[in-house]
């Protein structure tokens, strides 16, 4: 009779053991993905009630998380992103501090009844969400583990569940929480420091694409570009073709028509959809501006060439992002290159113009008319083709 040490009613050898637990981690993390992220957090779609409860039943077996706290700290994250409000940024809290110990941050937000109050709207609240997963956190957990040494042994059996309870802290509340918000390649001049990790989300459900997602929050698609993966957006496909998933929302992609010549509201409309595209394409013509500075600068003044040259992280920048010292060193230096402080000027008044909450429709479209008439009349031949391109989005 073999030892129920090592062995359960499920016999399996040691690499079966290792399948079982990246079986199991990984139905956690779609699990996390689609419906704690994509569905509940932002409502990007939604979910058939069979699969939706799946997905909370096994969020509360395997991690011990609440929907309503999980989402509420979430949304908070987003609203208050890298300021020191934020629950868990890594520019505010160090990386160190949110890579190793982002599940106690996690958990210290949690336990704060104005966040929950305030961002922790629209999740479930039927009875066995206030009399179950709500009430009794680590029951779930007790039952997985019961379950994980009844079917494959005492020593298998908590080594799963060990891995189970660590993968989610790790990888979901430090790596992405830390890692992508410091390190990684952004496409997006996002108002915070995300960035995607790498351009393949398998290791976390897609979460990897972490600043396609700030760009996108409500967007049930996490890749953006054509060499990207998103396994999270695969299962979510499948879902739909079952008829068990609604999709909402995804990215925007931008249209184009003959430009128009003069901004409407249909114009208007389609640039602040695509925001991040025209800021996108508008960071290439800023660089290619730049490098004709400098090599300009090089020729004729090489001590201001060299200073110019500090400039570079910065000139695309979003101004929020910018500490102080580097705001002034931006002040001082861009007035050696006319055409260069004419860009940057141009650049945080667009990305300024969908901030303005206040203003109306009407307002708005004139504010775009008099950005693009002073830039076609500011004599820098790019700055003209880019405002004609931007009277092209439709």
């Amino acid at each position: 009779m073999e030892s129920p040490l090592f062995s359960g009613l499920i016999d399996l050898p040691w690499w079966g053991h290792v399948a079982v637990a990246l079986v199991l981690t990984h139905i956690t993390i779609v699990s996390v993905t689609v419906f704690l992220h994509r569905h509940q957090a932002h409502r990007a779609l939604d979910l058939h009630l069979v699969v939706s409860h799946f997905f909370r039943l096994w969020v509360w077996l395997t991690t011990g998380m609440v929907t309503k706290e999980w989402a509420a700290v979430h949304r908070k994250h987003h609203a208050k992103c890298d300021t020191p409000e934020d629950p868990h940024s890594p520019q505010i809290l160090g990386l160190n501090r949110v890579l190793w110990g982002g599940v106690f941050l996690y958990v210290k937000e949690a336990n704060r009844p104005d966040t929950i109050e305030r961002y922790g709207h629209g999740t479930p609240e039927d009875w066995i969400e206030r009399n179950l997963y709500s009430k009794y956190k680590i029951l779930g957990l007790t039952l997985m583990g019961v379950i994980d040494v009844v079917l494959f042994g005492i020593v298998p059996g908590v080594l799963i569940l060990a891995t189970q309870i660590a993968w989610i802290p790790f990888w979901a509340a430090g790596v992405i929480n830390g890692i992508g918000h410091y390190w990684g390649y952004r496409h997006w001049s996002t108002p915070d420091a995300s960035t995607n990790i790498v351009p393949w989300g398998i290791l976390i459900g897609g979460e990897e694409l972490h600043n396609n997602h700030h760009a996108y929050p409500t967007s049930a698609r996490l890749s953006n570009k054509w060499y990207e993966f998103d396994i999270g957006w695969l299962y979510i496909r499948i879902l739909e073709a079952c008829g068990l998933a609604s999709i909402k929302h995804v990215a925007p992609t931008p249209h184009f028509v003959a430009p128009k010549l003069a901004v409407d509201h249909n114009t208007l409309q389609a640039v602040i959809s695509c925001r991040y595209d025209v800021l996108a394409k508008y960071a290439r013509l800023l660089k290619r501006i730049y490098a004709e500075e400098l090599a300009k600068l090089r020729r004729i003044s090489p001590q201001d060439a060299r200073a110019l040259q500090t400039l570079e992280p910065w000139l695309d920048r979003d101004d929020r992002m910018l500490r102080d010292p580097e705001r002034t060193r931006l002040a001082e230096i861009l007035p050696k290159s006319h055409a260069l402080q004419i860009m940057v000027s141009m650049r945080r008044e667009l990305a300024a113009l969908w901030g303005r909450s206040t203003a109306s429709r009407e307002q708005l479209v004139r504010q775009l008319q008099d950005w693009c008439r002073r830039a076609e009349a500011s004599g820098i031949e790019a700055l003209v083709e880019f405002s004609r391109r931007l009277r092209s989005y439709a």
